[in-house]
């Protein structure tokens, strides 16, 4: 049995032990998660090895601890999208001006038409690169926007919406370059996690490098643990996954060879599609902040800037992930491929594991990171066990 610690309040108790469970019965290796409801933490929970590839059995490896921290993939997506959302909350960025507005170079190939909006709801029709990224250049912070501002895109722009898996790290990552003169790492070094005190990171500082475990692979569960969830794809997204010159397999493989992410460089990278490294109570703290106060912080999102956050900008079949999703601008909405708490949810799964997310109704901000990489992209079987836990409260 796993040695659960940390605290849950009252009426919580279903999240602790859908936690326990997934150690029993969904192949956790080490994770923790953390809840918060209208601004106040009541669910802090870790346990297992701090690095995937650890023995759990081994009394010598390291254990989790409160402050060790993930790559949490593609949650950096959902971190990524408060920048240019609290930008325009500030005047700084006009969500419906072209890009090349502001980066004059994006405008070849086509896109002179492509708009903020677009690059943040996945409407870019750039998900691929005609050559991929070695991984030294798409960490360099050069090679990765001038490619994406040479190539063409994949469909008519604003037409249809396809996953940025990959591409998102550029893409956003310049905007805010040259909308503020900043990186949008240092940004929300400055402006969130700084001010409201979070261990989370778009660019890790070598100070924090022996708080970070380890991701390794491991077996998603059969059913009936695996929370409800068709864990083994369709056909038809396994053939796309399969071919190399398929769009889905392109946009993942728009790093080649796959970047070593256990790397002391990767982990330093600004690459804000798939690199962030945080804590569990470090994204459930951010969420919290989006929608509400926290420990005297004022609320990040004004009103208007929540609902752009939440209104449905891409829905339908995902021309990447070739199963219907919804995006509001930059976050993930509550649906099949993705379920969160309730139909106002927005937030952002990684790959593998991770989710964070806010629900404003309930009041509930959710962060779990995992240190085990189950074969998932938008839905993981652990995740979504402590998310119905939630509603079982």
């Amino acid at each position: 049995m796993v040695d659960v610690q940390g605290t849950v309040e009252d009426g919580f108790e279903p999240v602790r032990d859908a936690f326990a469970a997934n150690f029993a019965e969904r192949g956790e290796r080490g994770a923790a998660v953390t809840v918060y409801r209208d601004g106040r933490k009541v669910v802090d929970l870790w346990a297992g090895t701090k690095d995937g590839d650890a023995d759990p059995d081994d009394p010598r490896a390291a254990r989790w601890e409160p402050g060790t921290a993930q790559i949490v993939r593609s949650a950096t997506k959902g971190i990524a999208a408060t920048v240019p959302l609290l930008l325009h909350q500030r005047g700084q960025l006009d969500l419906d001006a072209p890009v090349g507005t502001y980066w004059p170079e994006f405008k070849a190939a086509g896109k002179d038409r492509v708009l903020v909006r677009h690059l943040l709801a996945h409407r870019a029709g750039l998900p691929v690169l005609d050559t991929p990224l070695t991984p030294a250049q798409a960490i360099d912070g050069i090679s990765g926007p001038a490619a994406l501002a040479a190539q063409a895109p994949a469909w008519t722009p604003g037409t249809d919406h396809g996953y940025h898996a990959q591409t998102y790290s550029w893409l956003l990552g310049e905007l805010v370059l040259r909308v503020t003169g900043r990186t949008l790492g240092a940004w929300v070094a400055d402006e969130i996690a700084g001010p409201l005190g979070l261990d989370l990171w778009i660019g890790l500082p070598e100070a924090a490098r022996p708080r970070v475990g380890r991701l390794a692979p491991v077996e998603a569960p059969p059913r009936p643990a695996a929370a409800g969830l068709q864990v083994r794809p369709k056909k038809a997204v396994s053939d796309a996954y399969a071919d190399p010159n398929s769009l889905t397999s392109r946009a993942f493989g728009a790093i080649a060879p796959a970047p070593d992410e256990n790397s002391d460089a990767y982990r330093a990278a600004e690459l804000p599609a798939s690199a962030g490294i945080a804590t569990a109570p470090a994204l459930a703290r951010a969420y919290a902040a989006l929608i509400g106060p926290v420990d005297g912080h004022p609320r990040l999102f004004a009103p208007a800037t929540l609902t752009l956050a939440r209104t449905e900008e891409s829905a339908g079949l995902d021309r990447t992930l070739l199963v219907n999703t919804r995006f509001g601008l930059g976050f993930m909405l509550h649906g099949p491929a993705s379920p969160l708490l309730g139909p106002g949810s927005f937030g952002h799964p990684g790959r593998g594991g991770a989710l964070a997310f806010a629900d404003p109704e309930s009041g509930v901000a959710f962060g779990y990171v995992t240190n085990g990489m189950q074969r998932n992209v938008t839905a993981d079987p652990r995740a979504q066990a402590l998310v119905r836990a939630l509603t079982a409260g």
